[in-house]
């Protein structure tokens, strides 16, 4: 059995739901009663996100590196981030990278061809949404990206980072957070909303925006997962 290596704790909570996740999936897939191998080394969140705000982003991939090379030190086979804000310096990590690596934007990318969507919203942190690289892997497939404007990037981004990498769920953010996807739909005919921050998963879900087919990007990222064990 290959042994999975992820790098979590950016942030802790997703990398909790990542875990469960991979299980179930796993137990469904394998009618023997096993469980996959796994092995997490959880990293400083808030050390990356100093780094990303002074775009350090050289010594971010060295680190990530590095974090790998201790993930393959304990037996991994694969490797990836459970997080898409990272993602920005996916390709830098993947070259030096002892690893083989899963990449989230690679399998929500193939999520959506699957369902068969051509303009998608994409909401994260400031970092994932302005970063390009969902642009950079979507429109190889001529998929558009569309991000909200500056006022609902602040909204989306403070939210994620104070509320949700927290686990804190509120009502009212949910309803904002709604309303902006439903006038990108207006504005820009979107068909679907990725969800580019793991955590987003814990406070939307498909079924919540009308007519707006809505990408939880973990999900997607544990079937890609599940694939590279078989």
């Amino acid at each position: 059995m290959k042994t999975i290596g992820i790098i979590g704790g950016i942030g802790p909570e997703s990398t909790i739901d990542y875990y469960r996740k991979i299980i179930a999936a796993y137990r469904e897939y394998d009618v023997n009663g096993n469980f996959p191998k796994i092995i997490i080394n959880s990293i400083n969140m808030s050390e990356m996100l100093k780094l990303l705000g002074a775009d350090r982003f050289d010594e971010i991939a060295d680190n990530l590196v590095v974090e790998f090379g201790k993930l393959a030190a304990a037996g991994a086979d694969f490797g990836l981030l459970a997080s898409n804000t990272p993602h920005i310096i996916f390709d830098r990590v993947r070259k030096s990278s002892p690893l083989p690596l899963i990449s989230i934007v690679e399998a929500t990318c193939d999520k959506v061809k699957e369902i068969g969507l051509q303009r998608v919203a994409l909401f994260g942190t400031k970092f994932t949404m302005n970063g390009g690289f969902y642009d950079q892997v979507f429109s190889q497939h001529n998929i558009q990206v569309f991000i909200p404007n500056d006022i609902d990037q602040n909204f989306i981004h403070e939210k994620y980072i104070e509320e949700l990498v927290k686990g804190n769920i509120q009502d009212d953010t949910k309803f904002e957070l709604l309303a902006i996807a439903s006038k990108m739909k207006r504005e820009h005919d979107i068909q679907g909303l990725i969800l580019g921050g793991t955590e987003l998963s814990l406070i939307l879900q498909n079924g919540d925006a009308p007519g707006i087919h809505i990408i939880d990007t973990t999900d997607a990222h544990v079937e890609s997962i599940l694939e590279a064990l078989k």
